[in-house]
């Protein structure tokens, strides 16, 4: 009898085992293959917002982290595009946190001019049929962003039309459309004030000379 309680034990623990084992392993691919769908989404947003911007580096492994209320506060990334090593764009990652249903997260391309060359929003909470307008599989409203910058736009006329600004609101989501529309004002500021900043090279290790 003991003799078959301890067969019945180790069976267990080997199951144990193994189950466990099996477990991580589905973790573990399901974990990989979320991440790689996710860099593929990201590229793909990365490329629609830069579709008319030239650029020959790997932009997913140029950015830098950022941390500023401008942009919506901290563990934010820009996402930088080169040409010939001379910069062309700069892609935020944005949190517009005054969402109708909470913050909105966001892409904010702006070229080398301080012109904005896409916008694109990849995560919301806003109201089905009214505040999702801000998606642009739904709508065209988030194109209007696009080419306009703090020299061709007054600051006072980046608002939605209720508020006194050029930009559309929607019946029924104007808090939606609003909160995008400062973000997208705000990452412009923050642009102007840190273009040398975020164009910024890491410096070079100086070669060693050789001894004489």
């Amino acid at each position: 009898m003991l003799r078959n309680i301890l067969i019945s034990g180790l069976l267990l623990a080997t199951f144990g085992v193994v189950g466990t084992g099996l477990v991580a392993f589905v973790f573990d691919g399901t974990a990989e293959r979320i991440a790689a769908n996710e860099e593929a989404m990201m590229l793909q947003s990365l490329h629609e917002i830069l579709q008319d911007t030239p650029y020959d580096n790997e932009i997913l492994e140029d950015a830098i982290n950022l941390s500023d209320e401008l942009l919506g506060g901290s563990g934010l990334r820009a996402y930088r595009a080169w040409l010939e090593d001379e910069p062309q764009a700069v892609v935020f990652s944005v949190v517009a946190p005054g969402g109708y249903s909470g913050p909105i997260r966001m892409l904010v391309g702006i070229d080398a001019a301080g012109e904005v060359t896409g916008v694109r929003v990849v995560a919301h909470r806003e109201t089905p049929g009214l505040g999702d307008d801000i998606e642009v599989q739904r709508s065209d409203w988030i194109l209007d962003f696009n080419g306009r910058s703090l020299a061709n736009l007054a600051y006072e006329a980046w608002a939605v039309r209720r508020d006194g600004g050029v930009f559309d609101q929607f019946t029924g989501a104007t808090i939606t459309a609003r909160a995008v529309v400062t973000a997208v004002r705000d990452a412009l500021v923050y642009f102007e004030s840190h273009r040398d900043d975020v164009f910024a090279r890491e410096p070079r290790e100086e070669e060693e000379q050789p001894l004489e």
